[in-house]
């Protein structure tokens, strides 16, 4: 019923009136029009015509959409993240899980450069990520800007990609780049059989439940932090001994 192009339309008393039911919308549904106008002072004539802007020939017929509009709005539990935490230890904490991460470790160890790349939260992770390596000694990047040209060699690299669903067409447009011009591609996703993880040579999945506020994807992060955390620290690790070994 909101839509874009209507709040456009809106004049300042209108716009006024707007803020208002968003803000009181189950109160107004039982309104009658006169008290809608006492509470936002504005008159029963602009009422009327902000009803007709969005397709109601009245008051009346306006509180009824309202009431479906409002009615649509799930009521959306969220687990507690130390569920969430719980219940993905008890998952990845085995061999095979922990021996990849280990194989990723070893490989990246012996790379010159690591990119990260995402989108959105993944992308905030992804920054989060190239810093993290950096301060544990390994040269790490951000790629922030998607428009950026790729044309260099990058056969000593390595990508690591971050995306929760693997669909996502920014990071995949830009796997596909880096990969063309000969980075090895690691990723972490929510899904092993998404197109992220069949793009990349090596995936690592951490499969928690997914969990969306209306549009938007609220999943929680907190594997992605771990993964990321104990990958590098392990990279720490395995470049330390080689020191030591090179120094003996």
């Amino acid at each position: 019923m909101f839509t874009t192009e209507v709040i456009a339309t809106f004049n300042e008393l209108e716009m006024l009136l707007y803020k208002y039911i968003m803000k009181n919308t189950e109160k107004v549904i039982y309104m009658r029009i006169r008290d809608l106008s006492d509470e936002t002072h504005v008159s029963t004539s602009t009422i009327m015509r902000f009803c007709r802007k969005l397709n109601c020939e009245g008051f009346s017929e306006f509180k009824v959409k309202l009431k479906l509009l409002s009615d649509e709005k799930p009521n959306v539990t969220i687990k507690s993240s130390q569920y969430v935490l719980a219940e993905f230890f008890e998952r990845t904490q085995n061999e095979k899980f922990m021996s990849k991460l280990e194989d990723m470790a070893s490989i990246i160890a012996k790379t010159e450069t690591i990119i990260f790349i995402g989108f959105g939260s993944s992308g905030t992770l992804a920054e989060y990520g190239s810093r993290y390596f950096s301060s544990v000694g390994k040269f790490s990047i951000y790629i922030k800007d998607w428009f950026v040209p790729i044309h260099t060699d990058l056969n000593n690299s390595i990508t690591i990609a971050l995306s929760v669903s693997g669909e996502s067409s920014f990071t995949l447009s830009h796997v596909q780049k880096l990969k063309e011009q000969g980075s090895k591609i690691f990723s972490i996703t929510n899904n092993g059989q998404s197109t992220m993880a069949k793009l990349s040579d090596i995936n690592i999945s951490y499969y928690v439940t997914e969990e969306w506020i209306g549009s938007m994807n609220v999943t929680t992060q907190i594997p992605v932090v771990f993964i990321l955390e104990e990958m590098a620290r392990k990279v720490y690790e395995i470049n330390r001994e080689e020191k030591i070994d090179t120094n003996e």
